[in-house]
């Protein structure tokens, strides 16, 4: 462990990088992150554009954990992962599953903007075809649904079988008026906390509303990994890790809080590399044979320079990272 940094030392050490996606993902094609290399390692910066400060600074302290304190001692040499499928056609979901070796458990996005339930149930169908009947399929709506929406969506998705339906509705109080209309139609569809559990002030909300059955923590908007690992024994409910659209630098950081977690009753959501067209590193970290492994990643110089953002692009990631330092613990 190394003394905390100054904002200077950070700055100096910050590459900025702009890498394609293979598909639209979230509403974008190009994925930007500003990478850190500190006395433990590498550390990713990269919360999304409409974060301000006060919530980006949880992904700033995460990179520093990563990059200037290392992460706990691991409790496993890798960890299980899905497969990520976008709102593509039905007809697309074969060649995305391909590339996710060994993935027995699938994450189908859904509730896209312009896009309709007909489509959302084709997709997941697709996905049945292709995992079988052992799979696992998850849904996650980012959100997008109000209480009636995600209640007749889920009754149409449930025939396909799921594992869970993550952050379908907003707000604590819709799921767990979801939760509880589920209930008394007699669908089986368990309820994960996404966005109510990374973007909340009181992660821990979720647990007092009866809102969910499952919780997604992701590392970065939780502040690192320790920080995590305190959620989710403070929750104690079931855990996911998740990932944010993350370069290999941020997965590594994932994967360490899955490793490190006493139980890890599902596939974890790490396996979103595969969603870009290139990346830091020369072994991307990827599954094989539907797992990761757990250790840290090192970027290599050539692919640092070869995807090297705009030079104002750099600029305003390196004034986030100024906006956000007044918001750290000790800031």
């Amino acid at each position: 462990m190394s003394a905390p940094p100054a904002l200077d030392d950070v700055l100096a050490a910050a590459r900025v990088v702009d890498l394609p996606l293979r598909t639209r993902f979230r509403g974008v094609e190009h994925r930007e992150a500003l990478l850190v290399r500190g006395p433990a390692g590498w550390g990713e910066f990269a919360p999304f554009p409409e974060y301000g400060p006060a919530e980006s600074a949880r992904w700033l302290a995460a990179a520093l954990e990563a990059a200037w304190t290392g992460w706990p001692p691991p409790r496993r040499t890798s960890v299980p992962v899905n497969a990520t499928v976008p709102a593509v056609p039905a007809a697309q979901v074969p060649a995305v599953l391909a590339r996710y070796d060994g993935c027995t458990t699938a994450k189908v996005k859904v509730a896209e903007a312009g896009q309709h339930l007909g489509d959302d149930v084709a997709r997941v169908r697709a996905v049945r075809e292709v995992l079988g009947p052992a799979g696992r399929i998850r849904v996650d709506a980012n959100a997008a649904w109000s209480v009636d929406d995600a209640a007749r969506a889920l009754a149409a998705l449930a025939p396909v079988g799921l594992e869970y339906a993550e952050q379908p509705c907003a707000t604590l109080e819709e799921l767990a008026a979801l939760r509880l209309r589920l209930a008394r139609a007699g669908l089986d569809v368990p309820l994960a906390a996404d966005e109510s559990i990374r973007r909340a002030e009181d992660p821990l909300r979720v647990v007092a509303a009866g809102a969910a059955d499952v919780v997604v923590l992701k590392v970065a908007p939780l502040a690192g990994v320790r920080p995590a690992l305190a959620v989710a024994a403070a929750c104690g409910l079931p855990v996911v890790v998740s990932s944010a659209l993350d370069t290999s630098v941020g997965i590594a950081a994932g994967v360490a809080l899955a490793a490190a977690l006493p139980e890890l009753p599902f596939a974890c959501g790490l396996g979103t590399v595969a969603l870009l067209a290139a990346d830091v590193v020369a072994e991307p970290r990827v599954p094989v044979a539907g797992e990761l492994a757990v250790g840290p990643v090192e970027p290599t110089g050539e692919l640092l320079a070869g995807h090297a953002a705009a030079p104002e692009r750099v600029r305003w990631w390196r004034e986030r990272v100024a906006a956000c330092w007044e918001h750290l613990p000790h800031g």
